[in-house]
């Protein structure tokens, strides 16, 4: 299959696999929109770009990654207009809100469910987060591209066969999308492929912990560490994705 410019992500992705090809691809694709946000081109310096940051707002996880990305003007530029909102949707729940209004009910109540106006703007508030969102976009769109690349392309197919499987994570969302988008003989081969690819894998990962907790006991202090001095960052990203040992993405001086 001849590459194209939106096949290439893919094809590098399972030439620098790890634990996870798409682990790979999800963290480049946030590293972009990180820029995106926060970089050089100041993106944050336009009134388009902060209106929708503005109410789609951040997650907890990705305003830790803003903060250590270093863009401390970028930053401040963006909180403003984000208070700006807040304080004005806020006013506005405060003014309206009629306590008396809110009908009791037990700690297990449903999820998100409220008759409390002011807790269910919060809700809403955090339920959306713009760098989530726009790598999500992303990455569903490059989850496509991979089952065509798949279904036409040999040579991915060699190195999907070659690779160390996926995250948990990973494998739950690519098992949807062989659902969605493989048919038939398609399907089952590539079924056929991931879960035995699977199966071998996470033993492996089992193996390498095994043994690191094995090199501390003092009858294989000279014994050879094998593949588990990085076994607990590789099986931590193998449950749920993401290499916890990787440095934060800063902003590029």
């Amino acid at each position: 299959m001849k590459e194209q410019i939106h096949t290439i992500p893919i094809s590098d992705a399972f030439d620098n696999a790890g634990e996870c090809p798409f682990c790979y691809i999800e963290k480049r694709t946030e590293d972009h929109v990180m820029d995106f946000v926060l970089g050089h081109g100041a993106s944050y310096m336009e009134a388009d770009i902060r209106d929708m940051t503005d109410k789609e707002g951040f997650c907890r996880a990705h305003f830790k990654k803003m903060f250590d990305y270093g863009n401390s003007l970028g930053n401040a530029w963006i909180l403003k207009t984000m208070y700006m909102l807040h304080i004005e949707e806020m006013d506005k729940e405060f003014k309206n809100f009629k306590p008396d209004s809110v009908q009791r009910s037990g700690l297990f109540k449903k999820a998100n469910a409220s008759s409390n106006s002011i807790v269910d703007w919060i809700n809403k508030r955090e339920s959306t987060c713009f760098i989530c969102d726009s790598v999500n976009k992303t990455f569903n769109a490059y989850m496509k591209t991979f089952f065509t690349m798949y279904e036409k392309d040999p040579e991915l197919k060699e190195k999907l066969k070659n690779t160390k499987g996926f995250c948990l994570d990973h494998l739950k969302v690519v098992l949807e999308g062989a659902d969605t988008y493989l048919k038939g003989d398609k399907r089952k081969e590539f079924y056929d492929i991931v879960l035995p690819l699977m199966h071998d894998n996470m033993n492996r990962i089992y193996e390498d912990v095994a043994w690191f907790i094995e090199k501390y006991d003092y009858k294989n202090k000279d014994a050879d560490w094998k593949n588990s001095k990085d076994a607990i960052q590789r099986g931590m990203q193998k449950l749920r994705g993401s290499d916890p040992s990787l440095p934060p993405h800063v902003l590029k001086k």
